[in-house]
């Protein structure tokens, strides 16, 4: 199966450029592996708005009620040069779909970095999010964005894996769309989004069965928006092992009885995490190659993302279900 190349934004001291304060750059197994399946846009907002490398260290602080990004060292505020790059960085960036920015950043950092409450002598006021990370979220709401300390959780690192390929795939696929290939999109998608969200699988059916009602460019508008909302949080167990048994049905006329138990089996196994979806889903691809079934071989929901990508030394922490 054929998947698109996402294009994400990246914090460039992860592999890329040795642009940390320190003058030093992060060895990262997982960006290394994504390079050959992602086209990466590397960026570091503390050089672009004319810090050096090394640098003297960076914090945000409280100060006449906003947040303010200062180098207390020089005493300098760069708080207006890193709202302006963001800004101009976010509105320039064109087709994206997805960013894994650099924890613990008071630029890029996305989940509880530290805002102190003056320059000098400071004590953590509270935890927000880094200013450039700030932007990002802001100007690009519900696309998958990451942390790369998060994604060492395996649960982590493949829904967002799942995340960036669909909305490339949906990306290039309607780069010029046609009633056909929106429908044919949703079609192999069918029992991933299933897996992920039935409710919005099911406004996504309506939409494409009003295409006649609206604009094409409006439709895609719209089905962008709900594929976001989507993938907006991991799928949960229940979800998982309905689409397993939606699957079990194409076969049922085949199997025998021993047959289906080992496959039920398998399933309590998956809810109870001593297997994983992978697992199941090899039982699964063994009937399609033996009893053929197209619509079900070409479904995204057995290969959401590169299978290289799977890193077969993985301890499995961090479950991929909710």
């Amino acid at each position: 199966m054929k998947l698109s190349k996402p294009k994400i934004v990246v914090s460039k001291c992860l592999e890329f450029d040795a642009c940390r304060y320190n003058g030093l750059s992060i060895n990262d197994s997982m960006i290394r592996s994504l390079k050959e399946y992602v086209e990466f846009i590397p960026v570091c907002p503390e050089v672009e708005i004319g810090l050096g490398t090394p640098r003297d260290p960076i914090r945000l602080i409280y100060k006449e009620k906003e947040i303010k990004l200062v180098q207390p060292f020089t005493k300098k505020d760069m708080t207006i040069k890193m709202k302006k790059f963001s800004d101009e960085f976010v509105n320039n960036l064109g087709p994206i779909d997805g960013f894994i920015l650099k924890n613990e950043s008071p630029s890029c950092g996305i989940y509880g970095i530290k805002v102190y409450d003056n320059i000098d002598k400071p004590s953590v006021k509270f935890k927000d999010q880094g200013l450039f990370a700030k932007s990002i979220l802001n100007h690009f709401s519900n696309f998958p964005v990451e942390e790369e300390g998060r994604l060492k959780n395996k649960g982590i690192r493949e829904h967002f894996f799942t995340a960036i390929f669909a909305i490339a795939n949906f990306r290039d696929e309607v780069a010029k769309p046609t009633r056909g290939k929106l429908i044919e999109y949703q079609s192999k998608n069918k029992y991933l989004f299933m897996m992920y969200n039935q409710i919005i699988l099911k406004k996504m059916g309506k939409l494409l069965a009003s295409l006649n009602e609206r604009k094409i460019d409006d439709t895609v508008e719209l089905y962008f928006e709900m594929l976001k909302n989507l993938f907006s949080r991991k799928p949960n167990k229940r979800s998982v092992i309905n689409v397993h048994m939606h699957a079990l049905g194409y076969f049922s006329k085949y199997l025998n009885s021993k047959e289906k138990e080992h496959f039920l089996n398998a399933l309590e196994k998956l809810r109870t995490q001593i297997i994983t979806i992978s697992g199941v889903n090899s039982i699964l691809e063994s009937w399609m190659a033996r009893y053929n079934q197209p619509y079900l071989s070409k479904q995204t929901f057995f290969q959401p993302f590169p299978q290289e990508l799977i890193d077969p030394l993985d301890s499995g922490k961090g479950s991929v279900l909710n």
